[in-house]
């Protein structure tokens, strides 16, 4: 009895466990055909990604060429003095607009005003010996009249007595008498013509120290005008390099005046800028139609008035492989200085058949740049591709992909190469 009861209890169990074994199975069976149904995530199957496309436009473009400029006065002039002295005054504010000729700074003119009031002297002095001698002259003049009067009285006195004597009408010293007479008076006529002749030097001489005496005075007379330090130029003045009181020479600079209107920008372009600029162009001065110029200031703003080219460099810097350039700009206002800085930008060429892209969609990846294309299938291909210059909000893309062709502008994290995505629409790019 206790035998049967035991076997019993162990048949019960072993159908319990059969059971639940069995239930098992078919759970597991059960759930395994509804995953495969369902999917991997045991739920919906999921649809493509939405990504935001835009074709690559082809459309012309002016591409423009910048360069670092430096912003200089077209003509910069050191005010250095022509005369040594103490300085006394300071005449103009620094920092201030001067004229041409204005007076600047002024010098201790009187050791000047007396060498000027000693060479007033000198020349009265020799005008007097000019007059002295122009004197002299008349007087020599005034004895050749007389000795040639006594020369032509004795030469008749000569003629009329020779028959006579020869006659032995008159004593033959008579006759000798007035021949000896003749010959003195021949002698003084001599005589008083070389005392004129001296004279009349005299007189050169005199005129010739008239001469040196004027042109001292004038020396003096310029030295101290030259006390007054004037601008050569038209510009704005700096700071003064030296003070009142101080002694200053002919090589001491005083202050700079800089011609800033027009102002002049200087830029360096390449060797390979230049050869192109000058086969597209011809000459790049402004007389040869060179571009017209624009510069952007350091706050990124656009100086309004335009530039033109004024020379290029003689030569090609050989360590920076760059060509000096230079631009004159209208200044009014004086609004731009000396020692500026900007960047000059110019129309360089025109591209009537630039591809565009947006920058947003394009991809940077260690250095190289990639466009993620969606295909008529709606997949994603991966594209290097080769970059041009900006403009704006996008880039000329100069290889790599087609007019027409639509790349992902939103959703690249969604854009794997190979995946597939549901492309739509970008809203459009702003045009720049």
């Amino acid at each position: 009895m206790h035998r049967r009861v035991v076997k019993s209890k162990a048949l019960y169990v072993s159908f319990a466990i059969g059971s639940v074994l069995s239930t098992l199975v078919l759970t597991t069976t059960g759930c395994g055909s509804a995953s495969q149904a369902a999917g991997p995530g045991g739920g919906a199957a999921m649809p493509p990604p939405l990504v935001d496309v835009a074709p690559v436009v082809k459309e012309p473009v002016r591409l423009f060429s910048e360069w670092v400029a430096t912003i200089d006065g077209s003509v910069n002039a050191q005010i250095q003095p022509q005369v040594m002295g103490y300085l006394v005054r300071q005449n103009y504010t620094e920092g201030a607009a001067v004229r041409k000729g204005d007076v600047l700074f002024e010098i201790d003119p009187r050791p000047f005003q007396a060498i000027v009031d000693q060479a007033k002297g000198q020349v009265a002095q020799a005008e007097s010996g000019v007059a002295q001698a122009e004197s002299t002259v008349r007087q020599a003049e005034s004895q050749v009249a007389q000795a040639e009067a006594q020369s032509a009285k004795a030469a008749l006195d000569v003629k009329r007595d020779t028959p006579l004597a020869a006659a032995h009408a008159i004593p033959q010293s008579q006759l000798d008498t007035e021949v000896q007479a003749l010959a003195a008076a021949d002698a003084g006529v001599k005589a008083a013509r070389a005392n004129v002749g001296t004279a009349q030097a005299a007189v050169k001489s005199a005129n010739a120290q008239v001469v040196a005496a004027r042109a001292s005075l004038a020396q003096a007379e310029l030295n101290l005008s030259f006390t007054h330090v004037r601008s050569l130029v038209d510009g704005v003045a700096g700071v003064a390099q030296t003070q009142i009181g101080n002694l200053v020479k002919t090589d001491t600079v005083l202050t700079t005046v800089s011609q800033v209107n027009p102002i002049r920008v200087y830029f360096p372009i390449s060797e390979k800028e230049y050869l192109a600029l000058v086969r597209k162009g011809g000459s790049l001065t402004a007389q040869g139609g060179g571009p017209a110029l624009e510069l952007v200031l350091t706050d990124g703003t656009v100086f309004p008035h335009k530039g033109r080219l004024t020379f290029v460099d003689r030569q090609v810097d050989p360590a920076t492989g760059t060509i000096r350039v230079a631009a004159n700009f209208d200044n009014p206002g004086n609004v731009l200085r000396p020692g500026a800085f900007g960047r000059i930008r110019a129309l360089t060429a025109v591209d009537q058949d630039a591809l565009l892209v947006p920058q947003r969609a394009v991809i940077e990846l260690q250095g190289k740049f990639q466009l993620a294309v969606v295909g008529a299938d709606n997949k994603v291909q991966l594209r290097n591709v080769t970059l041009g210059p900006e403009q704006g909000s996008r880039y000329i893309v100069q290889s790599g992909v087609r007019e027409g062709e639509k790349i992902v502008v939103e959703g690249l994290a969604r854009a794997q190469n190979g995946a597939q995505v549901t492309p739509q629409p970008a809203k459009a790019e702003p045009k720049s």
